[in-house]
Parts: C-alpha cells; sequence; structure tokens
C-alpha cells in the first residue's frame, strides 16, 4: 500500500472518529436519548455502537459524560498519525483556535453525514433550521475547554477572512442566527480530495518544463540558484515576489518552472490582464488564491510582459494592491523593475541563452551528422532552448536528406523568429541580387561590407571576445543617403536577399504618434520583434523619424526630443541590421551619425552608370528589338526612373502586340520627364531607324 492511500485510510478512520463525536455532542444537546449495545469484538479491540433512536423508551438514556469523553480520546487518538488528517492540517495553516476547529467540522459535517442535519434540526428545536449556525456552536461547545470564542464571528477571523465557511444572511436576519455552509472547496480537502479551486481554474493555465533534456544553459542556471538562495535565506519569512526581467518570456517562464520545480512546487501563469478589476472581486480572488498556496505546493507566475504597470491606471493599482497581499511565492514577469509596498523583492534580468550557448544546443540538437551548422544559426538567429529543440527535432524527423538540412532549418528559424509587425512595418520580398545593382565601386564594397559582417558577427563578438568589452552597440545600422530612385531600397533588398532574411520597411505613420509615451511604446514593440535575428529593418525616410532635436520651447518640443533620445538610446541596443533611408541626410540628428557604423552615399549616376542600368533593367523574358542604350544613357535620370520607362515602355508594347521598341522607350522616356516637370525638347525624344527614317 503507498503512503498516498496510507494516509487516506487514517484520514477516513479521523474523520469517522470526528464525526461521532459531534453526533454525541448534538444528540445531547438535543435531550435525546439513546440506546446502547455491545457489540462482539472487532479486530483487536472492543467498540460501542451508538444508535439514535427519535422515540423516547424507557430503555433507552440521555448521553453519559464518559461517551462523550471516550469519544474525544478516540478522535485525538486517530489525529496523532503522521503526516496529520486534513482537517488538522488545514487548523494549523490557518491558524484556527480549537473553537473555530470544532465550527468548522460542524458545517462539513452537513456534507459528510446525512444525519447532522436531522439533529441540527433537533438540537435548536426549529424546524426551518436543518443547518448550523453560530448561536448553535455557541451553546453547543460551550465547555470552558472548548474556549468558545465571539471572534470567530469577526471577517478577520479565520473562519470568515480565509472564507472557509459561508454564511447565508437574508435580510433582517442576525448574524448569529443565519445559515453556515463550508466551503465546497474546503469540504474537499478535509475529505481528502486536494485540488486547485474551480473558481481559479478558469484564469490560471499550469506551466510545465518544456526543454527536452530538462538541463537549463548555464546562464540561466545561474539565475534559478540565485533564487534559490535567497528563498532558503528568507524560509522562515513571506518570500520575497521574484521579478523577473527582460523582453523574451519563453526564458523567464523556463526559469521560474525550473525553479518551482526543484522545490516540488506545481507552477500556474496568470496574465495581469485577468485580474478582476473590481476592489471586491479582486480581494476575493486574492484571498482564494492565498488560501490555495497555503493547501497546495503552488506558485503563482504573474505575467504582465505587455502591461503599463507604472500607469496611474486602475489596472496598475488593482495589480500593485494584489501583489502586495499575496503572500505565497510569486514570479512577475515584467520589463521594468516594479516598486512593490510592503513586499521585498528579488530582481534579476532573464536573456535567452548566450550565442555560445545556443551554438552548444544546436549541436547537442542536431548531432554530429550537422557539422558547422550549429555556429551559421547561432551567429544569425537568437532563440531560446526551446525553440531550439523544438526546430531541431522538426527538421531531423520530416527531412530526407542531410544535406538539405541547412536550408530547411535556416527557413525554419526565419519562420520562427518572423516578428509579428503586421500594424508598424510593411514585410518586403527582397528580389534583387548583385547583379541587379548598379553602383560604384566604392559603395558596392560597402554594402558587401555590411553583408559581411553580419555573417561573421559571432566570430569577431564571441569567438574573438569582442562581446566581453561591448554592452552596446553589436548591432549593425547604417545610413543609405541619396536622391529618391538612386536604388536605395534595391540595396536594402540586395542585402536582405544576400542574407536570406526577412525584410520590413517601416511603417512611420504607424509608429509615430501625437500620444505622449506611444511612439516609444511602439519603437519599443518594433526593435523588440526583430531582436530574434530574422529581419532586416528599414527605415525609408528616416528623417522624418531621426530628425535633429530642438530647443525645448515648450511640452511638445520635450516630448519630442524625449523620442528621440529614447530612439537613439534603442538604436544602439539593437543587436540586429537597421538600415535608415533618407534623401535629406542634412536634416538627420548628429547623434545617429555618431551611431551608424555605415553610411553609404547614393549619387546621381553617371551616363556610363546609366547605360548598364539600362542594360539591366529589362527582364530576359521580354521580347525587345534592338535599343540603343547608349542614346538612352544620355538622359539624366535615376535608376528609379529609369525603371519606370522600362515598365511602361513594356506596357505600351503589350498593348501594341509588338517588342519592346526604341520609340516606345523613348516614348515613356518623354513621359517621365513631363512626370518630373522637366523641360521636354521633342528633337531629343525621336530616333533614327536603320533604315534612316526618324521616328
Amino acid at each position: 500500500m503507498s503512503d498516498s492511500d496510507t494516509w487516506q485510510r487514517n484520514n477516513e478512520a479521523y474523520l469517522k472518529k470526528a464525526l461521532a463525536w459531534l453526533r454525541l455532542r448534538l444528540t445531547q444537546k438535543a435531550g435525546i436519548r439513546v440506546q446502547v449495545e455491545t457489540l462482539q469484538p472487532s479486530s483487536s479491540d472492543q467498540r460501542l455502537e451508538r444508535r439514535f433512536r427519535q422515540q423516547p423508551s424507557p430503555q433507552f438514556e440521555p448521553v453519559r459524560a464518559e461517551w462523550i469523553s471516550s469519544a474525544v480520546d478516540d478522535m485525538t487518538q486517530a489525529e496523532r498519525v503522521e503526516p496529520p488528517p486534513a482537517l488538522a492540517v488545514l487548523s494549523q495553516r490557518f491558524g484556527l483556535t480549537p473553537f473555530e476547529k470544532k465550527v468548522l467540522l460542524l458545517c462539513s459535517a452537513m456534507e459528510l453525514d446525512t444525519r447532522v442535519a436531522e439533529l441540527c434540526v433537533r438540537a435548536q428545536d426549529d424546524m426551518n433550521r436543518p443547518y448550523p449556525t453560530f448561536a448553535l456552536a455557541l451553546t453547543l461547545f460551550n465547555e470552558p475547554a472548548d474556549e468558545p470564542a465571539w471572534n470567530a464571528l469577526s471577517p478577520t477571523g479565520g473562519l470568515r477572512y480565509w472564507q472557509l465557511i459561508e454564511i447565508n444572511q437574508p435580510g433582517g436576519i442576525e448574524l448569529i442566527a443565519s445559515r453556515l455552509r463550508a466551503d465546497e472547496r474546503v469540504v474537499n480537502y478535509i475529505k481528502g480530495l486536494n485540488y486547485l479551486d474551480d473558481r481559479l481554474i478558469p484564469l490560471l493555465s499550469p506551466l510545465k518544463i518544456t526543454n527536452g533534456n530538462g538541463k537549463l544553459p548555464p546562464s540561466q542556471q545561474a539565475a534559478v540558484e540565485t533564487i534559490l538562495h535567497n528563498l532558503e535565506q528568507t524560509s522562515k519569512e513571506p518570500p520575497p515576489i521574484i521579478q523577473l526581467l527582460g523582453a523574451d518570456a519563453p526564458s523567464k517562464e523556463l526559469v521560474a518552472v525550473h525553479t518551482a520545480a526543484i522545490r516540488s512546487l506545481q507552477l500556474y501563469r496568470l496574465s495581469v490582464e485577468l485580474l478582476p478589476a473590481q476592489s471586491a472581486e479582486l480581494e476575493t480572488f486574492t484571498r482564494l488564491w492565498q488560501r490555495e498556496s497555503m493547501l497546495l505546493p503552488v506558485a503563482l507566475y504573474l505575467d504582465a510582459q505587455e502591461v503599463e504597470t507604472t500607469s496611474s491606471g486602475v489596472q496598475a493599482t488593482q495589480f500593485l494592491r494584489f501583489l502586495s497581499r499575496s503572500n505565497g511565492l510569486c514570479f512577475l514577469s515584467t520589463r521594468e523593475r516594479q516598486s512593490i509596498p510592503g513586499r521585498n523583492t528579488l530582481t534579476l534580468d532573464i536573456n535567452k541563452p548566450t550565442a555560445t550557448e545556443q551554438q552548444e544546443v544546436w549541436a547537442i540538437a542536431l548531432g554530429t551528422a550537422a557539422a558547422g551548422i550549429p555556429a551559421v544559426l547561432a551567429s544569425q538567429f537568437n532563440l531560446s532552448q526551446a525553440e531550439i529543440q523544438e526546430i531541431a527535432h522538426t527538421v531531423t524527423t520530416t527531412a530526407d536528406n542531410k544535406h538539405t538540412w541547412h536550408k530547411q532549418l535556416w527557413d525554419a528559424c526565419l519562420a520562427s523568429t518572423r516578428p509579428q509587425l503586421d500594424t508598424l512595418a510593411q514585410r518586403l520580398e527582397p528580389k534583387a541580387t548583385w547583379d541587379n545593382i548598379v553602383l560604384p565601386t566604392e559603395e558596392m564594397n560597402l554594402l558587401h561590407q555590411i553583408a559581411n559582417q553580419v555573417k561573421q558577427r559571432h566570430t569577431v563578438y564571441e569567438d574573438w571576445g569582442f562581446h566581453q568589452r561591448m554592452n552596446r552597440g553589436l548591432g549593425i545600422s547604417a545610413l543609405f543617403a541619396g536622391e529618391s530612385g538612386t536604388g536605395k531600397t534595391m540595396a536594402a533588398e540586395v542585402i536582405a536577399n544576400e542574407l536570406c532574411l526577412n525584410l520590413y520597411r517601416i511603417d512611420l505613420s504607424a509608429v509615430v504618434s501625437k500620444y505622449i509615451g506611444e511612439t516609444e511604446k511602439n519603437l519599443r514593440r518594433l526593435f523588440d520583434a526583430a531582436e530574434d535575428g530574422g529581419a532586416i529593418l528599414f527605415f525609408d525616410e528616416a528623417d522624418a523619424l531621426f530628425g535633429k532635436r530642438s530647443e525645448v520651447k515648450d511640452s511638445h518640443d520635450r516630448y519630442a526630443n524625449i523620442e528621440i533620445n529614447y530612439l537613439l538610446q534603442r538604436m544602439e541596443a539593437f543587436s540586429g541590421l537597421a538600415i535608415l533611408a533618407t534623401n535629406m541626410k542634412s536634416a538627420l540628428d548628429t547623434a545617429f551619425m555618431r551611431r551608424l557604423r555605415f553610411i553609404v552615399n547614393f549619387r546621381f549616376p553617371d551616363k556610363s552608370e546609366r547605360q548598364l542600368i539600362w542594360e539591366k533593367v529589362f527582364p530576359l523574358d521580354t521580347p525587345k528589338e534592338a535599343l540603343g542604350f547608349a542614346r538612352l544613357a544620355s538622359f539624366d535620370l535615376t535608376g528609379g526612373s529609369i525603371h519606370n520607362i522600362a515598365l511602361n515602355a513594356a506596357f505600351l508594347a503589350a498593348q501594341a502586340g509588338t517588342p519592346v521598341t526604341m520609340p516606345l522607350v523613348l516614348e515613356a522616356t518623354q513621359a517621365e520627364f513631363r512626370k518630373l516637370e522637366r523641360h521636354v525638347n521633342t528633337a531629343d525624344f525621336r530616333w533614327q531607324t536603320p533604315t534612316g527614317a526618324l521616328v
């Protein structure tokens, strides 16, 4: 028989003795005479079964004092087992007095013994009261040894504060005469059924260890050991609130789950948005959770990751009130440290595994057959241990050929790190390659340097030790400056294509807000979403957001400068690749210029560059006659305008049902000049055919 079965059997034996004693007390109070029959010995002792009869009879007699004394001895003996029965444990944990313990037994007996309701009627001499009341309890347990306490009626007493009993008090009925009922959760606990209160289940979700081998990376394991050491030092006091700071929620959950598991606690997650808004409901919820933390080995993971808890709103007030009144072990997931009145806190920064640790996780998950792949993935993507193990398991079990692992793993990492930026950015499908872009040699070399630095980050930062000397500026930022149409967006596409990364063009109209603090919040969401390495941020028309700070003349200037200051700090802390594009380089704040690692100037193309652009602008599948690229290069146009002309000429040819011809290209060029409001000389747009005709 297991220890659980033994305890359950002992608990049932105790309840049987306790209910027998209670029935005797009720019978004595009701003045009922009982008949005593002596039974044959059972097992190793003799027992008396006291049978109750409603009709008085000459052979019946009142309950004797020695019967009650004997029942008390039996109940006391049954309570001395180890571990103690549930009622004894509950009374000890909630600090109940002996009187309050008997009141709770009386109320619970209504659910445990069908005879108790009838005895309550007889004991109170009222057919309308088949239930216990405080008045019945005070008269029932009125011996000096029982120490009846009037403060058991107080809302601050253990029975009412912890909601162990419920009071049904209709209008006009005194409290002392009102119906008492034991809480269903408490009754089940006394019976030996210990499970989470069903009123809390809709709000809580259990958290379990999800990393495959059950081991944490060293950096996260160190955080677990710090928490455990702190809890051991404060074991006699309410445990401190463990504040887990940082942007990565899964890593914080993992640290909390492992800590709780070591302490044999079941961790439940509660989103702060689900906390009741009304004070009375919040108070009830708080007490119920405190009660659960005293009845069950549980801990709470309070998720305030996306909530502005430092504000003065109702939600922030309720959030802090709950924490200040909850005494159980609580992990608080938040971005910034919170000041919680009346509670000690332990604050830890929790991040994803380091790049080296991620490489080790990849290597273990993929095995020896994936030589070289872990280093490449760890250098680009910033993933949690669980994400790495899930991706590796999916690819290695579904891939038919190990030679295709690299691409499949890369694509899976891209999908996993694809940021949720639908409202703040537009995802661009990068199609341009190095063969499509035409730039001077110096600028092309700079673009290659940008791509190469992204590829070699792990080698320089981790293997060569630069990460140990730098705490900011680990990302790569570049400014593309030049007139509209000179190839800034195409260059961003080329780099994204080279690196096989997602490219997001930031929608500044969605980022910048007139409401104070909203712009910073949007920027934080933007950079946090792209931190995992699978995306390049492309700020087109960056001067609108990265403009110069101005002299503070009013509150609007002050808050505008705050936004720029925040953006400066966030850009420097961003670990990925951010590209700023502008045609007004002089409008940018000088502080941004200092923080930029690369500045690529996209100048107006010269004639030789324009001819090369013309030669590459038409796709190979486009039907075209011999075109005079040298003649077309004589027009002062940017690459963007040349692309527009080629596209319009293709549509003119499709409409005419002919290949793209030089006259059609010149016609489209003339239209582009008019669009740009430039002087049009008709003679400049005439073309001499091979036969000598001018068209």
